[in-house]
Parts: structure tokens; C-alpha cells; sequence
């Protein structure tokens, strides 16, 4: 069992869902349920699936819950170019963000190669 709280991908992780935040409080308010909603759901997903997989018994289990989080990055890629697309973000601000999802996507890579599964 690993202590989430001392994961320095789960501490990246959890300051760029409050970027997310930030960013997507400047959206359009008729997207408050649509994109907004998505990539708010997704940023949280990918600290929560660190932390309920650190507590699993398994490094198997963790392995997988690190999956789930890298799925919800590569989403949240998506809705990104999406409201970029759409006029929502800046393309200077959206090269930042992806940037820092970058960093987060190959940290949670190298980790999950390190356990022995």
C-alpha cells in the first residue's frame, strides 16, 4: 500500500485539476453542464483513481486504477483541443495546460513501470 499523499504524481495531479478549474470558470455559462462539466469530472478522476489505487492490496490493482487516470488525461486532452476549437481557451494557454498533462501522463507511466506487478 502506498501513501497517495506523498505521490508527487498525485500532488501534480491534484494542483492541474484546480487549473482546470480556474480555466474552465471562464467558459461560456451555457457550457456549464456540457465541456466545463466533462473536463472538471475528468481532472478530479485522475488524483481520485491515484489515491483509491494506492490503497489496493495488489500492485496489479494500483496498476490499473494509474490506467484509469491516464485515460481520463488523454480525455481531458481531447475536450481541451475541443474548447479550443470552440473559441473557449487560448491557443498560448491550451500549449501550457497540455504541457503540464504531459508531465502528469509520463509521471504516472514511469511510476506504474516501476511496480512489481
Amino acid at each position: 500500500m502506498h501513501q497517495f499523499k506523498e505521490l508527487l504524481i498525485w500532488q501534480k495531479s491534484r494542483n492541474f485539476c484546480s487549473e482546470i478549474y480556474s480555466v474552465t470558470s471562464t467558459f461560456p455559462n451555457d457550457e456549464k453542464f456540457g465541456i466545463t462539466n466533462q473536463l472538471r469530472r475528468a481532472s478530479v478522476s485522475i488524483p481520485s483513481n491515484i489515491a483509491e489505487g494506492s490503497s489496493r492490496n495488489s500492485n496489479k490493482d494500483f496498476s490499473r486504477f494509474l490506467e484509469i487516470a491516464i485515460g481520463s488525461a488523454y480525455e481531458i486532452e481531447t475536450q481541451l483541443l475541443i474548447a479550443s476549437d470552440l473559441g473557449f481557451i487560448k491557443t498560448e494557454k491550451l500549449v501550457l495546460i497540455i504541457n503540464q498533462l504531459d508531465e502528469i501522463i509520463k509521471m504516472i507511466s514511469k511510476f506504474k513501470s516501476t511496480l512489481k506487478i
